[in-house]
C-alpha cells in the first residue's frame, strides 16, 4: 500500500509518500480501507519530536489519527463490525495510508448523511469538544461557556455542542470568522484582536481553553467561583485556580465507539455539522500541514486517499 511516512522528527519536510506493507489487525483491531484522513495539530506535534519522551515513536512511521473508510477485515474478538461496513474513527497514528489497523473500541459506523471526506473530519475534534464540555466541564443547560479558538476544528464542534445542550455560548475568534461562529450557535463572538475578552465574558461557568499561554492565564479571572476551566493544550496553574476558587484541569481525549455513535446520531439529526474547508490529495500531505501551521485554519482539512 501507499502511505505518508515521517522519516525523522521534524516538520512537513519529513513527510514522504512511500510503499509499505499493509498492516495486520491484531486482537480487538479492525483493518480499514481508508478513504479519507483528516489533519490534526497533534499529528505534527508528535512528528516534531516535542513529545518523544512521553510518546517515543519507531521511525519511520505513518502519522494520522482521524479516518473514514470501509472495513476490510476484523481481528479476533471483534463482533460489532464486519467486512464492508462504512466506518469512521481514530487511532494513535497510521491513518495517512490506504489501510489502517485501529482498535475496534475507537471505531463506529459513520454518519449516514456524510461522505467519507466529511466523516473523517469528525472523530478527534468532535470527541475532544464533547469530552471537554460535558465529561470534564460538566456543562448543563442554562450555564454559560466561553470557548476560545471557536473557528478551529475543536472549537467549531464545541460551539455547536454547547448550543445544542442549551448553554449560553460566548466565543473568541477573528472578525473574519465572526459570522461563521455565530452560524454555529454562538450567542456572542469576541474579536480577540480588537477586544479583550475579559470586557465581555464575566462570571462564566466554564472556559474551554484550546489555546493555552496568556489566554489561559487571563481566562481564570472571568470564571465564577466554583466554575471550571478545561484545557486541551497545557496544564492550568493550580495556585491561580485556587486563588479564583475555580477547578482547572487539562485532559487528553479518550476515543470510544459509544461517543462516535452519539455524534453520528447528532449529525444525522442535523443537530451539529462538520466543516471541511480544504480537501488535499494524500500525496500532498506536506501542503496540508503547512496550511494548518499558518495558524489561521477554519474548520478542518482532510486528506483524500
Amino acid at each position: 500500500m501507499q502511505a505518508i511516512r515521517v522519516q525523522q522528527y521534524g516538520g512537513p519536510e519529513q513527510l514522504k509518500l512511500e510503499d509499505t506493507a499493509v498492516p495486520h489487525p491484531d486482537n480487538g483491531q479492525v483493518l480499514v480501507r481508508v478513504r479519507a484522513a483528516s489533519v490534526n495539530p497533534w499529528d505534527f506535534k508528535l512528528a516534531s519530536g516535542a513529545f518523544r519522551e512521553h510518546v517515543p515513536m519507531q521511525l519511520p512511521y505513518v502519522p494520522g489519527g482521524d479516518f473514514s473508510g470501509t472495513v476490510e477485515s476484523v481481528g479476533a474478538g471483534v463482533t460489532n463490525l464486519k467486512k464492508g461496513d462504512a466506518v469512521y474513527g481514530n487511532c494513535p497514528f497510521g491513518a495517512y495510508a490506504q489501510f489502517v489497523a485501529a482498535p475496534a473500541k475507537s471505531i463506529a459506523l459513520k454518519p449516514a448523511k456524510l461522505g467519507h471526506v466529511e466523516a473523517a473530519s469528525v472523530p478527534v475534534a468532535a470527541q475532544t469538544a464533547w469530552q471537554g464540555l460535558f465529561d470534564h466541564g460538566s456543562l448543563q443547560r442554562g450555564l454559560t461557556a466561553l470557548i476560545h479558538a471557536a473557528a478551529g476544528g475543536v472549537g467549531s464542534f464545541a460551539v455547536q455542542l454547547a448550543h445544542w445542550k442549551g448553554a449560553k455560548v460566548l466565543a473568541t475568534a477573528s472578525a473574519d470568522n465572526a459570522d461563521y461562529v455565530c452560524s454555529l450557535g454562538a450567542d456572542e463572538v469576541v474579536d480577540y484582536k480588537a477586544t479583550p475578552f475579559e470586557s465581555i465574558a464575566k462570571d462564566v461557568d466554564l472556559v474551554l481553553d484550546l489555546l493555552g499561554g496568556q489566554t489561559q492565564a487571563r481566562s481564570l479571572a472571568v470564571i465564577k467561583p466554583g466554575g471550571r476551566l478545561v484545557s486541551t493544550v497545557m496544564p492550568p496553574p493550580q495556585d491561580q485556580a485556587a486563588k479564583y476558587k475555580v477547578q482547572a484541569t487539562m485532559f487528553s481525549m479518550q476515543p470510544t465507539s459509544a461517543g462516535l455513535t452519539k455524534l453520528a446520531e447528532l449529525i444525522d439529526a442535523g443537530s451539529i455539522r462538520t466543516n471541511v474547508t480544504k480537501t488535499i490529495p494524500l500525496a500532498q500531505a506536506r501542503d496540508a500541514w503547512q496550511h494548518i501551521l499558518s495558524g489561521h485554519t477554519r474548520g478542518k482539512i482532510v486528506l483524500e486517499v
